[in-house]
C-alpha cells in the first residue's frame, strides 16, 4: 500500500502542478473548465493506452520508440505553450481591464485554451501512463494485496491533488494586474523545462548529440528523483546531472519565448473609431 501511494502521489505530484499552472494562467478565459477537464479526460486515455501498448512502443526505431515518443510529445507541448505565452502577451492587458471593471471575461480564448488543454494531456498521459506501469510491476510481482494498492492509490491520488489545488490558490492570492505576468513566467519556465527533457529523450535515442553527458552534478544537494526534486523537475526543467544540450535547449528556448513575448506586449494596438 504505501509503495502505491508513493508513485501514485508522486506522480500525480507532478501533472498537479502542471495542471495548477495552467488553470491559474487561464483565470479570465471562458469555459477554461471545460477544456481543462476535456486535456485531463483525453490525458488519462491515452495514459491507459500508452501503458497498453508500451512493448510494442519500445520496440520501434530501433528500440528507441519509447524515447521518440516522450520527445514528440513534450515537443508538442513547447509549441502549446508557447502558444499561449504569445496570446496572452497580446490579451493580458485587455484582460486585466475586464477583471477591475465588471469581472467580465474573454471571449476570444478558444485558440489558447485548445493549447493548454494539450498541454494538460500531455501532463497526464507522461504521468499517468507511468503510474500504470509502475502499480501494474508491482502487482504482477504478486507482492500486493490489490484492494491494499487501491487503498494506496487513491491515498496517493488525494494528497497530489490538495498539494496542487493548493499551490493554484497560491497563485490566484497574487494581485490581478501582476497574476499574468507571473503565470506566464512560470509557464515560459515549464517550457524551457519541458524542451530540455525532450532533448535528452533524442540524446537517448541517438538522434542528436549531448554536448557533455553531465555538465555538473548537485545531487549532493538536491537529487532530481527526490520530492522537491520532482516538483522542480516538472515545473523549471531542474536535473541534478544536466547535459551540455539539454542546458543549452533550456536557455535557447527561455531566452526565445522572453523576447517574442515582450516583442509582442509592446507592438502597437490598432485603434477602433468609436461608434
Amino acid at each position: 500500500m504505501l509503495a502505491a501511494a508513493l508513485i501514485v502521489f508522486r506522480e500525480v505530484l507532478e501533472a498537479g502542478l502542471i495542471v495548477g499552472v495552467v488553470l491559474a494562467a487561464t483565470e479570465g478565459v471562458a469555459g477554461r473548465g471545460r477544456w481543462i477537464a476535456g486535456g485531463v479526460a483525453a490525458g488519462v486515455v491515452g495514459a491507459g493506452l500508452v501503458a497498453l501498448f508500451a512493448q510494442q512502443l519500445s520496440e520501434l526505431f530501433q528500440g528507441s520508440g519509447q524515447a521518440v515518443f516522450n520527445a514528440a510529445v513534450l515537443i508538442a507541448a513547447v509549441l502549446m505553450l508557447s502558444w499561449h505565452i504569445l496570446w496572452m502577451s497580446r490579451h493580458a492587458r485587455e484582460m486585466v481591464r475586464d477583471f477591475n471593471a465588471l469581472g467580465g471575461r474573454i471571449r476570444s480564448g478558444d485558440s489558447t485554451l485548445l493549447a493548454m488543454a494539450t498541454v494538460v494531456a500531455v501532463a497526464v498521459l507522461r504521468e499517468g501512463s507511468e503510474v500504470v506501469l509502475f502499480l501494474f510491476g508491482i502487482a504482477a510481482s504478486g507482492g500486493a494485496d490489490p484492494v491494499a494498492m487501491l487503498g494506496g492509490g487513491l491515498l496517493g491520488v488525494g494528497g497530489g491533488a490538495v498539494i496542487s489545488l493548493a499551490i493554484y490558490r497560491g497563485l490566484l492570492a497574487i494581485p490581478t494586474g501582476r497574476l499574468f505576468a507571473v503565470t506566464n513566467g512560470l509557464v515560459a519556465l515549464l517550457a524551457a523545462g519541458m524542451a530540455a527533457q525532450a532533448a535528452v529523450y533524442l540524446v537517448q535515442a541517438n538522434l542528436i548529440p549531448s554536448l557533455g553527458d553531465q555538465v555538473w552534478d548537485t545531487s549532493w544537494l538536491l537529487r532530481d528523483d527526490g520530492l522537491i526534486g520532482r516538483a522542480l523537475h516538472a515545473l523549471v526543467g531542474y536535473s541534478d546531472r544536466p547535459m551540455g544540450v539539454q542546458l543549452a535547449t533550456w536557455f535557447v528556448v527561455l531566452a526565445v519565448l522572453i523576447a517574442l513575448g515582450r516583442h509582442i506586449g509592446s507592438a502597437p494596438r490598432e485603434r477602433r473609431l468609436p461608434t
